[in-house]
């Protein structure tokens, strides 16, 4: 039994949807849990529709391209399209009931109901055409099976509920089916509310399925070799990883490595299932594996996390920062829910580089504007070097303007405005 992970880019139309289906057909006599990403782009359609619909703007042209992107797809895919169609209709009609239940003040929980739709329909999508193809192939709905705590658009699994369930409920359906789709980045909470696992979360679902049945392996389909030390779109010659470790691997997604859910790795360790990233393009390449191995001298890995904000807190009386200072600061990010990708502090401030959420932190600094003097800087990026060398860091810096910087052993990040 493996899992497979196929992402927006390797379904983003019918062609990468018939290449998927041509991927699967070389494991022919392989029990194969599948989980699907919204298409292409739209998380960031929904996003759009959502945004429009909260801030009273008219969302019927948004809403149109969506269904017509979809539409064209199905159109390219079946021979008989009319009961997808209707299928996509009625996930759209749910959709406009989504819509018309959010509002600002439950923005977290309005989110996952209207984003997670775009999951729904790709699994509809891709459900059909592999039975069309002569798969035994159905789809299953995640938030069926993965149970969540209540933390909207960044919950938090409850293991034990998820556990029994995926064990149980994919074991039967193996008896009747060699593929078992659903949908990735979605769960529910006990009320069964819709919760989601945090932006680009499908690969946190792999892994969840992956722990609770002991699987073989995970594989996560890519438009990417593998693992580069670099994004190849922004830094010429990235190199390949064919092997990682870990631990870090793990590093990587935390410090922003974008291939990877940040999430994923510890449930894989935890029970060492290796994880494959691999080219949907090119599927006979092995791409990077990583697993529970010892490498001595990695390459230095060069990260770039773009749309970052810099927030400096000052104190208002000329004290120094101290620890009292700093416990009304991560209380308010933890009320927030605002996880920090760098800080440092000198003597009357204290500096945070943060993801540029603004519906979170609009609120974090309403908060705290009667606490410290706030300034801030938007549209910024970090960029970390893992297992950096001098000479990288002196031609990465070179004619940037750089608002934050520091150094450890191993690593060397530096906010900065992008070129």
């Amino acid at each position: 039994m493996q899992v497979f992970k196929f992402g927006g880019a390797s379904i983003k139309d019918a062609s990468a949807v018939r290449n998927m289906a041509h991927i699967l057909k070389r494991f022919p006599k392989e029990k194969l849990v599948v989980v699907v990403s919204a298409m292409g782009k739209s998380t960031n359609a929904l996003e759009a529709i959502l945004h429009a619909h909260l801030d009273k703007k008219s969302t019927a042209v948004l809403l149109n391209d969506f269904y017509q992107y979809h539409h064209t797809i199905i159109q390219d895919l079946f021979i008989e399209s009319v009961v997808i169609v209707d299928k996509l209709k009625n996930q759209l009609a749910i959709l406009h009931e989504n819509l018309s239940g959010t509002n600002n003040q439950n923005y977290d929980a309005s989110y996952d109901r209207v984003i997670s739709n775009g999951e729904f329909i790709s699994s509809i999508i891709i459900e059909a055409f592999l039975q069309q193809e002569n798969f035994l192939a159905k789809k299953y709905d995640a938030n069926e099976w993965i149970k969540t705590d209540s933390t909207f658009r960044d919950a938090s699994i409850d293991w034990a509920t998820s556990e029994r369930k995926i064990f149980s409920e994919v074991n039967k359906a193996f008896k009747e089916k060699d593929i078992v789709i659903t949908q990735g980045f979605i769960g529910s909470n006990k009320n069964s509310d819709i919760t989601t696992l945090g932006r680009e979360g499908s690969d946190f679902t792999a892994a969840i399925f992956a722990y609770c049945l002991n699987t073989k392996s995970v594989t996560i389909w890519k438009d990417v070799p593998g693992i580069l030390n670099a994004d190849p779109k922004k830094i010429a010659d990235a190199k390949l990883y064919e092997e990682l470790s870990y631990k870090e691997a793990a590093e990587m997604t935390y410090y922003g490595a974008s291939v990877i859910h940040p999430k994923t790795i510890k449930p894989l360790a935890n029970k060492n299932i290796p994880l494959y990233v691999r080219s949907f393009q090119d599927p006979d390449r092995s791409g990077t594996i990583i697993y529970d191995c010892q490498i001595q001298n990695h390459i230095p890995c060069i990260i770039i996390k773009e749309k970052q904000c810099l927030i400096t807190f000052q104190v208002t009386d000329f004290t120094f920062i101290n620890e009292n200072n700093l416990s009304r600061i991560f209380t308010s990010l933890d009320q927030f829910n605002i996880k920090i990708n760098m800080m440092q502090n000198s003597a009357i401030s204290f500096s945070i580089c943060v993801n540029d959420d603004w519906y979170k932190l609009e609120k974090l600094l309403k908060h705290l504007e009667n606490d410290f003097d706030i300034l801030y800087n938007k549209e910024l990026e970090l960029i970390t070097i893992k297992n950096y060398e001098e000479s990288l860091i002196s031609d990465i810096k070179h004619e940037r303007k750089i608002y934050l910087e520091q150094k450890t052993r191993k690593n060397f990040q530096m906010v900065v405005k992008p070129k």
